[in-house]
C-alpha cells in the first residue's frame, strides 16, 4: 500500500513580539507560479489563509527563508517588498518583517494542503455526493439508499414521539444527552465487552462531532496525528480545520503496517491516531487481533491516543478484536453513531471514554452547542433500538449487503476493476483499476453523465492510490451506471 506521507504544518515558536515560523521547503512549488519571487509570495499567502501565520506573527528571516526554500535572498526581499506594498506584512526595523494586525482572514481549509484536482479534494467529493439531486447516481457515497433504511420503524417512532411530552419537542437537550439512549449504548458496549459507566458515556450531535470536540479538547495548531493510508476522508477535512500536522501509516489486511506505525510514533510523536477498526473505510479491512495488541503496545510506550471510529461496527456478521475493549477505555477513545445504520437525517453520535475526559468534553459540548443533542433525534433513536425492530433490520442488511458484495465485485471483474479484497460486511468495495487507468480520469469523465465517483487519492495522504477506487454496493443497482463505467473507463 502508499508509502508514509508528511503534510507539513510546522509549530510556532515563541519569539519577541509575536510567533516565529518556519516555511518549509515543501510550501513552495517551483515553477507554478511563474517566477520563484511570486512562488514564495503564493506560499506565505497560502500560510495566512490557512491560518497557520496570524496577525502579528513572525516571518522567517530573510536568509533563514531563502536557505529554507533554496531560493536566492534577493528572491526573498523582493518577495517581502511586494507583500508589505499589498498590505499583508508589515516591516519592523531591526526586528524583521511580521504579518499585519489587521489581517485575519477566514480559515481557507482548500488552501491548507498543496491544491490538487478539485477531484480529488475531500471537500469536492462530499460536496458532489451531498448537493446532488436525485437524478445523479452515487456510488462514490458513504450511505445507503432510503429503501434500505428501517423507514417504517422510523416513522412508528415518529409517531410515538408526536405523542410524547411537549419538552421533548421544545426543549435543549441535557449537557450529556439522553439517559435512555445512553443506557441502552452501554448494554451495547458491554456486548463488546467494553465495561463503562455512565459517566463514561456522552452523546453528540454526529459522529463527526464526536471526532470535533475531541480535536478541539486534545489538539494545538501543529500538533501531529497519525491516520491511514488510505483512510475516511472527512478525518483529514476535519484535521484540516484544526490546523494538525498530518503523518500517514499504510493499511494492511490486518490493520495498519504495524513496523512503519512503531517507526512513525518514534520519529513523529503523534498526539492522535484516528482509525476504523471495524470494517475500514475505504479498505473494507478487519482488524487482527495480534495487530491490535502490537498497536496498544506501541501506544502506551509513546503515550499515543487512539480514537476509535466504531461507525461500521453493527455491519459486521461476527465481532472482530475493538481496541476500546482491549484497552479498557484507557488511552483508547472510542465513537459511533446511527447515521449508516438507521438514518443521517436523525442524527447522534456519542464519545466513551474516561471518566475525568468526557466530563471536559461536556463543557466543549456546552460551549460549541449548548448542549447535547437534539431530544427528538434521540428520542427516535432509543425508540427503535429498544423496540426490537433494529437487530432484524441490521440482520437483512447484512444478508442483503453480502448478496450485493458478490454481484457488483463480479459486474466489476468483468471491467477489469479488482477488488483489494472481500470485505466480512458492510457496503464498501476498495478496488484496483487493472487497465493503469487513473482514478481521478474516470471519475471526471463519469461526472459529465452525473455519476458521482469515489477516487482512491480523495482517501490517500501521501496521495498513491491513484489506480484505486471506493464504490458504494448498495447505490449500484441502476442499469445506467454500467454503461457509464465503461465509457469513463475509455475515456483518456
Amino acid at each position: 500500500m502508499a508509502r508514509t506521507a508528511t503534510i507539513q504544518y510546522n509549530p510556532a515558536k515563541l519569539y519577541g513580539y509575536g510567533r516565529q515560523y518556519t516555511l518549509d521547503s515543501g510550501a513552495l512549488t517551483k515553477g507554478r507560479g511563474g517566477t520563484r519571487t511570486v512562488d514564495v509570495m503564493s506560499a506565505i499567502r497560502a500560510k495566512v489563509a490557512g491560518r497557520a501565520l496570524g496577525a502579528g506573527d513572525r516571518l522567517p528571516s530573510i536568509r533563514s527563508l531563502a536557505a529554507t526554500m533554496g531560493v536566492s535572498p534577493s528572491t526573498v526581499v523582493e518577495a517581502y517588498d511586494r507583500l508589505a506594498a499589498e498590505g499583508l506584512i508589515r516591516p519592523r526595523r531591526g526586528s524583521g518583517f511580521y504579518v499585519s494586525p489587521t489581517v485575519t482572514p477566514p480559515l481557507a481549509l482548500t488552501e491548507v494542503e498543496p491544491r490538487r484536482d478539485r477531484e480529488v479534494d475531500p471537500f469536492w467529493v462530499s460536496r458532489q455526493s451531498l448537493d446532488a439531486d436525485e437524478s445523479v447516481l452515487k456510488p462514490g457515497c458513504g450511505w445507503l439508499p432510503p429503501e434500505w433504511m428501517p423507514e417504517e420503524a422510523l416513522r412508528r417512532a415518529a409517531r410515538a414521539l408526536a405523542r410524547t411530552d411537549a419538552s421533548v419537542l421544545t426543549n435543549y437537550g441535557s449537557t450529556s444527552g439522553s439517559l435512555a439512549l445512553r443506557r441502552l449504548l452501554l448494554t451495547r458496549l458491554a456486548e463488546d465487552a467494553i465495561e463503562a459507566s455512565a459517566d463514561q458515556l456522552m452523546l453528540t450531535g454526529s459522529g463527526t462531532q464526536a471526532t470535533d470536540l475531541i480535536c478541539r479538547f486534545l489538539l494545538r495548531p501543529g500538533d501531529t496525528v497519525l491516520v491511514d493510508d488510505p483512510c475516511y476522508f472527512n478525518f483529514r477535512a476535519l484535521l484540516r480545520a484544526h490546523q494538525a500536522r498530518i503523518v500517514s501509516v499504510p493499511y494492511t489486511p490486518s490493520g495498519p503496517d504495524v513496523a512503519r506505525f512503531e517507526q512513525i510514533l518514534v520519529g513523529e510523536r503523534p498526539r492522535l491516531y484516528i482509525t476504523n477498526s471495524a470494517l475500514h473505510n475505504p479498505t473494507g479491512a478487519t482488524l487482527s487481533l495480534q495487530t491490535a495488541h502490537r498497536l496498544l503496545t506501541a501506544s502506551a510506550a509513546h503515550d499515543l491516543t487512539i480514537v476509535e471510529d466504531d461507525i461500521f461496527g453493527d455491519f459486521e456478521p461476527e465481532r472482530s478484536p475493538r481496541l476500546a475493549a482491549l484497552d479498557g477505555l484507557n488511552r483508547v477513545i472510542r465513537i459511533g453513531s446511527f447515521s449508516k445504520t438507521l438514518s443521517a437525517s436523525v442524527r447522534c453520535g456519542y464519545i466513551a471514554g474516561r471518566a475525568d475526559w468526557i466530563e471536559h468534553l461536556v463543557d466543549l459540548q456546552v460551549a460549541t452547542s449548548f448542549g447535547g443533542p437534539s431530544p427528538v433525534a434521540t428520542d427516535i433513536i432509543a425508540r427503535v433500538l429498544a423496540g426490537g425492530s433494529y437487530r432484524k433490520h441490521m440482520d437483512e442488511l447484512r444478508q442483503r449487503l453480502t448478496r450485493a458484495r458478490r454481484e457488483v465485485a463480479r459486474k466489476l471483474q468483468a471491467l477489469g476493476i479488482e477488488p483489494w479484497l472481500m470485505p466480512s460486511g458492510g457496503f464498501f468495495l476498495w478496488c484496483r483499476l487493472t487497465g493503469g487507468q487513473d482514478a481521478t480520469s474516470v471519475a471526471r469523465a463519469a461526472l459529465e453523465e452525473d455519476i458521482v465517483l469515489a477516487p482512491g487519492n480523495v482517501f490517500s495522504v501521501s496521495q498513491t492510490a491513484s489506480r484505486f477506487m471506493r464504490f458504494n454496493v448498495a447505490q449500484m443497482s441502476d442499469p445506467r451506471m454500467w454503461d457509464v463505467m465503461r465509457r469513463a473507463l475509455k475515456a483518456k
